[in-house]
């Protein structure tokens, strides 16, 4: 019996391809003393923790999304959760970030999600997902932020 609920949980792994994209918790989004901010205006609902970019038209930021043109250039997280219109304080970098997540240390890279405003593991990355790196994790609580190093100019084939 054990091993076919092994067999059925490995069957069913496969047949979804990914992993699910984290599940952080806003209240326990905190940033450290080293982190880099700037200030500006939500243009939609954004929770803290999200990855975040700037809309020329609107000139305001919101939800990022990695298989979106025009929503893939991530400027940063969301520090604060906030509605359109409110002011959003945005982390650009912050190599001790507690991100509210657990994070994985076996696969310690994740990246922008095909989810709006998600941080996906990086063997998630699809078929026409641009490749952004989002954080790399240095323990199952903390990870390093610099998500403009490394922004992939053309779509995953």
């Amino acid at each position: 019996m054990k091993n076919l609920i092994a067999f059925f949980a490995l069957f069913v792994a496969c047949i979804s391809g990914f992993a699910a994209d984290l599940s952080i918790t806003a209240t326990s989004f905190v940033p450290s003393t080293k982190a880099k901010y700037f200030t500006g205006v939500a243009g939609a609902t954004i929770t803290a923790g999200q990855p975040v970019c700037y809309n020329a038209t609107t000139k305001k930021y919101v939800l990022a999304d990695a298989d979106v043109v025009g929503l893939t250039e991530v400027e940063g997280l969301a520090a604060n959760s906030a509605s359109t219109g409110q002011p959003l304080r945005i982390v650009t970098e912050d190599p001790e970030l507690i991100l509210g997540a657990t994070l994985s240390m076996t696969a310690p890279v994740y990246v922008l999600s095909g989810t709006a405003g998600g941080i996906a593991p990086s063997a998630d990355i699809s078929t026409g997902e641009y490749p952004i790196l989002m954080i790399v994790a240095t323990s199952t609580t903390t990870c390093i932020l610099k998500p403009r190093a490394l922004q992939g100019t053309a779509a995953a084939q």
